[in-house]
């Protein structure tokens, strides 16, 4: 198996990729739109109680895993320079926290505001972080060949489950 090594700017591409699906999630118009109907009145609670729990799950994973790699945080999926490879806290229930918390903060507003649009381009965002995520892993294992047992032991980004 051929391990690939981080070189300066490599996966810069994947972060372009990522603002650019961030910006569409935001300007993306809510399809089928049913504020004001009865079934979104009706689901009111429901929705928000979705809302609260997606999001605060996102602020939680985000800011665990923000503070447990604050030193080796990066936009880029290439790890820094004398990284530390972090598998405590957070990191010892899901490998990509940041990851989760985005699709996370993604899924509440799509049951939030019951949009079908937004719900695809979360599905689409999970591809996308999925592929990111891979290559992240290829440069770890290249650096931390340890990674490859930390990966059998702790699940991608949902706890336990993927």
């Amino acid at each position: 198996m051929k391990i690939e090594t981080p070189q300066k700017g490599k996966g810069a591409y994947l972060v372009v990729l990522q603002v650019m699906l961030m910006c569409g999630f935001i300007i993306l118009p809510v399809r089928p739109q049913l504020a004001g109907t009865e079934l979104f009145e009706a689901l009111g609670i429901v929705r928000w109680m979705a809302l609260a729990l997606f999001s605060g799950c996102a602020l939680i994973l985000g800011a665990l895993g923000s503070f447990a790699i604050r030193n080796y945080l990066t936009p880029l999926p290439y790890p820094v320079g004398n990284n530390r490879l972090v598998t405590t806290g957070i990191y010892s229930i899901v490998r990509h926290p940041l990851y989760s918390a985005l699709l996370l903060a993604a899924s509440g507003w799509s049951v939030f505001s019951l949009s079908l649009s937004h719900l695809l381009l979360t599905g689409i965002a999970l591809l996308f972080f999925n592929f990111k995520a891979s290559k992240e892993e290829k440069w770890l294992t290249g650096i931390h060949p340890e990674y490859t047992a930390y990966t059998r032991q702790v699940k991608k980004f949902i706890p336990w489950l993927y």
